[in-house]
């Protein structure tokens, strides 16, 4: 056998020494028999860390099945959590854009703005869509609109301008190939968006991001670059599973891929992902970093159904990413093998 010199030469990546993220004795955190109104089920939520509290912006379905959006509070981010008695962000009946109700949020702390942003998905009759909100305290929210038509969602706002710009990862749909990667907008004013730009797609064929992908919650800075959180969705004769993978972006060229793992991160393994509303979920939309331990929290949805957590270290995560094999050149666009 000749082998072609100029062939791409695949290096497998360095395994960790354990399990990079590892669920909390906690789990499940939240579900619906915590809420202080009557609801179907908890998930999905975005996190922020509030006056040293940990808060949770929870996706709550009704039981009409319409979702709106709830606050939970705790002090540790697993235990004591107190939950507000009236929802934050709810569906608005008179709209087209929300009024089949609101979900899946992520938060991202803005300082230039002085508070969070909030990007979710607003559902009506044309589909789902990405609006955007802003709060100061999480009691009470300014709404900012609908930042990008349907089909678009999984929308996660990085936390500081890049050449001048807001910058948006989110999820559209082709209205022709149907493809659903990720891809990237930018704004000076939060309102008008740029035309966007592919920064990493599902894998053909048999992986486990073959079907398609989102991007998870806002992506943390960091010296190698941005580290983001990913979910992934395969199809199985039973259903779909979605499960949760590792990306790194350049730090100022964040269309630019660095680094993404082959292989899954987290999956559904525990009886809380397994069995639910939609069972073999886990969907990441939160992600906390504590500077003092080095420690990352991973809150996620479990079989839309509940709130959980998973932990980590942060250099081995990223000791990890750096360990996968780098893109190939043309690597980076939303139809590329490697994303």
């Amino acid at each position: 056998m000749v082998l072609d010199p100029g062939a791409a030469v695949t290096v497998a990546p360095v395994a960790p020494e354990r399990e990079l993220f590892r669920r909390s004795a906690a789990n499940p955190l939240l579900a619906a028999k915590e809420w202080p109104y009557p609801v179907n089920t908890v998930f999905n939520p975005g996190a922020a860390l509030v006056d040293g509290e940990t808060v949770l912006l929870c996706r709550v379905e009704d039981r009409r099945g319409i979702s709106h959006l709830t606050v939970a509070r705790s002090p540790d981010g697993l235990t004591g959590w107190r939950v507000d008695t009236e929802p934050l962000i709810v569906d608005d009946p008179e709209c087209r854009t929300s009024c089949w109700g609101v979900e899946d949020p992520r938060i991202t702390r803005v300082d230039e703005l002085g508070g969070w942003l909030i990007s979710y998905t607003a559902y009506g009759p044309e589909g789902p869509c990405v609006a955007l909100a802003r709060t100061e305290d999480f009691r009470r929210v300014e709404k900012l609109g609908v930042v990008m038509p349907p089909e678009d969602k999984n929308a996660s706002l990085l936390p500081r301008r890049i050449d001048g710009h807001f910058v948006l990862l989110h999820r559209p749909v082709s209205s022709t190939s149907h493809r659903a990667d990720v891809w990237l907008s930018r704004s000076t004013d939060l309102c008008s968006w740029t035309t966007p730009e592919p920064v990493f797609g599902a894998r053909p064929g048999p992986w486990w991001d073959a079907v398609r992908v989102g991007m998870g919650p806002p992506p943390i800075e960091t010296e190698h670059g941005w580290l983001g959180v990913y979910h992934g969705v395969k199809q199985m004769v039973n259903g779909a599973i979605y499960r949760v993978g590792l990306v790194l972006l350049d730090l100022e060229q964040p269309s630019r891929v660095l680094r993404r793992t082959d292989s899954w991160v987290l999956g559904p393994a525990a009886p809380y992902e397994m069995a639910g509303d939609v069972p073999n979920v886990v969907f990441p939309t939160g992600l906390l970093h504590d500077p003092e331990t080095d420690e990352l929290r991973l809150y996620y949805g479990a079989a839309d159904t509940c709130v959980a957590v998973a932990v980590a270290d942060r250099s081995e995560v990223l000791d990890y990413l750096l360990s996968c094999p780098e893109p190939a050149p043309h690597n980076g666009g939303a139809g590329s093998s490697r994303g």
